[in-house]
């Protein structure tokens, strides 16, 4: 009896009529949980933060106060959102696609037949066909049952299946592990208990990683310092312009306000969740047009932090179709059973039972006559007791695997039979045992699922799987990359054993899983001895993976039957092929569409690209929040005025920061993950920071005799500017051509900005006169030296880290050549005499003609920024790579030119300019000279990815 009051047949199910009423009534399983996260999540994601209150707030009130050159940074987060936004949505358009594509449908019973469709054309009342592997789409009452079982692990934390009965109640979201039956949709759409639930797994979620982890805890360090450190500067502005109170009275108060503003945005690492989006994005959009549909995005990081992968061997290792091979009859089969028809018989009906698994549904062609053997009870298959049964009115057969079926005789070399198993399994066929009882099947042990007394096996049956063609390159990459295999299933361990062996690995025979202690401590032990094991159940898959992770394992599980599910969803990262049962793919946080094994490496190299490539752009934005905070507190506590606008830190986030990072952030990066991501980026950035920090307040402090405050402001833009790119440089090597290139692009921009007049008029840069040019040239040099110290000893303390790892990277490196050193240093020194002659003629500016300034002022610029790029070049020199040597000659040749300039006029010309030229020269033409040149790698073998 339905809701209305209407019987529903079982076998029939509604008419159209009946269904067209429901829909009009609305009661339908409208319901859908998307496979990718909806436009307002990631609309809210990327737009209303902690972080862009604080800055839009700041970006309102300089609009208030007029101040609108001082609120770039504003429209700065806007792109950032706007730019997040966009690449999220192309991910979201990209998943959505494949995700519809490859979408589970749920079997009704409409007009007496069955159909499929999409779970939200549902409707309350249908007739839901179950049968193993399904997820149910809504709410249901069991209506007729066979042996039914049902995993509701997902809704309810409990895994063990569930039995149901006519009567009983089955959730959506729930899985069918064994059995099949009829349900009748009791509740749909919003009504629907796992609405609230369902396709969780599927949602392009934002679920924690460790890079979100260690970004979030940053962020919160920030925004406990932000208000005090805020208040402190304000005040200190404040005094600066002569007390709170002249302040207001004299309206120079928004010049306070703007200074703090300053320091507090500038406080804000806001482009580096930005870049962690955009690189989850980024990856998840590329893995899909390698098939490989991405449903959690930090499952592109997760892949690449995994050590050891367990893989089930049926669908994954084999491409999971498997052939009937041969029946090979057993001697006891004359006296027990008519060996001529019987066996056969049974076989048949096997074949083409309704609720037949994959295996038993092979042997419909090979036993095409179904119709002489009348089952009068069955025992369903069940993945956990690995048997099922018929009975006839003659006896029942048992067809499962021999040591469920027959236990230790089963694997007994003594015996006949168990001599015969062994030999089949050896070989890596897949073997189950038709055995025979002469007493029917009760109803007592029918529903209480035992197995009949008597039991003679009577056939061996085996089948064939073929290996999938690219699993033994792919175990042998991750094998290569340090990645533990075990592989886990649920055959015999000899026949498991056999595969693993094709597909490369050294083992001598598998582990049988019916051993396996339950403790977890002592499984993990096992589980870290072996590498192959037989006859698991999905529980014990389960817990075979949370015995691995409780022994500090980061856990990848491949699969694709129903009985891989559990353990999927309680790895690390679960990954299913397209082929496996779509409750696998729910809760799988990768899905291989095209089931190609030989994606993961793909996938790892996707997610060591993110971790990497975040690790070093994150030390570019610590740097800047170590600095800033630190200049806030020090300039607060001492009540001295900021020593920069908002407009002119907009210079700096966006050159050195804000437009590189974006790049560097999607360039290929192949370094193997190592834990430990935040404390690495501090290592780097605290000093670093404390560095930049001390040599702004030492170049104000010092420069205040000067009095000339706008000018101060400039000098410190410009040591800011120097320093930054420095560091942006450092932390590009080793450089290739993109990153010369964004480098370049950097180092040119800086360049315009502080030489055309209308930038310069609009960040109000003014000339800081020739005292302050000495002074912030002295200050910034010995700040570059020490950025390379600090780098020095953090690519030391890396080493060590990347050894205690384990890794080869950690390995020390080859030798250099003699004729390498000597290019090298000479290429260093030609770098250092050229930074040094920019600098003089920088200063000569202030001896020239007005009309002439901006040409020295660009001669200058010109030679010190090539001079630092060669030396940001040279350390590739010194390993020999060829990209390295040509960008050096490159930049020498600009050099070499730009000095012949400065030699050309009579005012520039010193003997200085003559040693570049000299050196220069020399430091072009050694290097590609024997025996130097013979040491140097090829332009096209220069790595891209280091």
């Amino acid at each position: 009896m339905t809701s209305s009051g209407v019987q529903v047949g079982p076998a029939i199910g509604l008419d159209a009529a009946a269904v067209a009423a429901r829909v009009a009534d609305g009661r339908v399983n409208a319901y859908r949980a998307d496979a990718s996260r909806s436009a307002w999540s990631i609309v809210r994601a990327n737009v209303f933060t902690l972080f862009n209150a604080i800055v839009f707030a700041c970006f309102g009130i300089l609009f208030v106060i007029g101040r609108w050159q001082d609120a770039l940074f504003g429209f700065a987060a806007i792109g950032n959102a706007v730019i997040g936004s966009f690449q999220e949505f192309r991910a979201k358009r990209a998943l959505d696609r494949l995700a519809l594509l490859n979408a589970a449908q749920a079997r009704v019973r409409r007009d007496g037949a069955e159909v499929e469709i999409p779970p939200g054309e549902v409707v309350e009342d249908d007739i839901l066909v179950l049968r193993a592997g399904d997820q149910i789409p809504a709410d249901a009452e069991v209506v007729t049952a066979r042996g039914l079982q049902v995993d509701e692990s997902m809704l309810t934390g409990e895994s063990d299946a569930v039995d149901k009965l006519p009567g009983s109640e089955v959730l959506s979201g729930s899985i069918v592990v064994a059995g099949e039956g009829a349900a009748r949709v009791t509740k749909v759409g919003a009504d629907s208990y796992a609405n609230r639930f369902a396709d969780e797994a599927k949602k392009f979620s934002l679920m924690r990683s460790q890079l979100r982890s260690s970004i979030d805890r940053v962020l919160r360090w920030v925004s406990f310092a932000i208000a005090p450190v805020g208040i402190l500067v304000l005040n200190a502005q404040m005094q600066v312009m002569g007390g709170w109170g002249a302040a207001f009275s004299s309206g120079r108060w928004t010049d306070a306000v703007t200074a703090a503003i300053a320091s507090i945005t500038a406080m804000i690492p806001l482009g580096l969740v930005l870049m962690t989006s955009i690189a989850f994005a980024v990856g998840a959009a590329k893995l899909a047009s390698q098939q490989v549909l991405v449903n959690e995005l930090p499952a592109v990081e997760g892949l690449a932090r995994v050590d050891l992968s367990c893989l089930d061997k049926t669908g994954t290792l084999t491409v999971g179709d498997i052939a009937f091979d041969a029946a090979h009859e057993l001697p006891a089969a004359g006296g027990a059973v008519d060996a001529a028809s019987g066996w056969r018989d049974a076989l048949a009906w096997y074949g083409a039972a309704p609720d037949a698994n994959a295996t038993a549904r092979v042997l419909a062609d090979a036993f095409p006559d179904a119709d002489r053997l009348q089952a009068t009870a069955t025992i369903p298959f069940s993945s956990a007791r690995k048997w099922s049964a018929v009975s006839e009115a003659s006896g029942t057969w048992v067809m499962g695997a021999p040591e469920m079926v027959f236990g230790d005789a089963a694997t007994d070399d003594t015996g006949d039979f168990g001599r015969r198993v062994t030999e089949l399994a050896a070989t890596g066929r897949r073997t189950l045992v038709l055995a025979h009882a002469p007493a029917s099947l009760i109803p007592a042990e029918a529903e209480a699922e035992t197995l009949p007394a008597g039991l003679v096996p009577v056939v061996l049956l085996t089948f064939r799987e073929q290996i999938r063609p690219d699993a033994a390159q792919t175990l042998e990459y991750f094998r290569q990359q340090g990645v533990s295999i075990r592989i886990i299933s649920g055959d015999n361990p000899r026949t498991v054993a056999a595969i693993a062996r094709e597909v490369g690995l050294d083992v001598a025979e598998g582990y049988d899983a019916r051993t396996l202690p339950t403790d977890e401590a002592e499984l993990g032990k096992i589980l870290d001895a072996h590498e192959v094991f037989g006859r698991v159940t999905p529980e014990q898959k389960k817990g075979m993976v949370t015995a691995l992770q409780a022994r500090g394992h980061t856990v990848a599980m491949t699969g694709d039957g129903v009985n891989d599910a559990l353990a999927i969803k309680t790895a690390d990262i679960g990954i299913a092929m397209n082929s496996g049962a779509a409750a696998t793919k729910a809760v799988a946080r990768l899905v291989l569409l095209d089931g190609q094994f030989s994606h993961l490496p793909a996938v790892v190299a996707q997610g060591r690209q993110v971790i990497a490539n975040i690790e070093r752009v994150s030390m570019l934005f610590l740097t800047k929040t170590v600095y800033a905070t630190t200049l806030a507190v020090v300039f607060g506590a001492l009540l001295l005025e900021f020593p920069f606008l908002p407009r002119q830190l907009s210079i700096t986030d966006g050159l050195t920061i804000g437009i590189p990072a974006f790049f560097l952030a999607l360039m290929p990066n192949a370094r193997r993950y190592v834990p430990g991501f935040l404390p690495r980026s501090l290592s780097f950035a605290v000093p670093a920071g404390l560095i930049i920090a001390t040599g702004l307040t030492t170049y104000s402090l010092l420069a205040r005799s000067l009095e000339v405050p706008q000018q101060l402001r400039t000098g410190t833009t410009i040591i800011l500017a120097i320093v930054g790119i420095w560091v942006l440089a450092v932390l590009s090597r080793p450089l290739n051509r993109y990153k010369v290139l964004i480098v370049g692009a950097m180092f040119v921009g800086l360049v315009i900005i502080f030489t055309v007049p209308l930038s310069t008029a609009f960040f109000d840069l003014r000339d800081p006169g020739e005292d302050a040019a000495v002074l912030l040239t002295l200050v910034a040099i010995p700040m570059i030296a020490a950025i390379e110290v600090v780098r020095f000893f953090h690519r030391r303390f890396l080493t060590r880290v990347l050894a205690a790892a384990g890794l080869d990277s950690a390995a020390a490196p080859a030798p250099t050549p003699p004729a390498i050193t000597v290019a090298a240093v000479l290429a260093y020194v030609a770098a250092l005499a050229a930074t040094g002659l920019g600098l003089i003629v920088l200063l000569a500016r202030y001896d020239v003609p007005d009309d002439d300034v901006l040409r020295v002022s660009l001669l200058g610029a010109g030679i010190a920024l090539f001079g630092l790029m060669i030396l940001a070049a040279a350390a590739g020199m010194r390993r020999g790579s060829g990209l390295s040597r040509l960008l050096v000659s490159v930049y020498l040749v600009i050099v070499v030119g730009l000095t012949v300039l400065v030699l050309a006029d009579s005012r520039l010309s010193n003997l200085w300019a003559t040693g570049v030229a000299v050196i220069g020269v020399v430091a072009i033409v050694l290097p590609w000279l024997p025996p130097a040149s013979r040491f140097f790698s090829r332009l096209r073998d220069s790595s891209m990815t280091a």
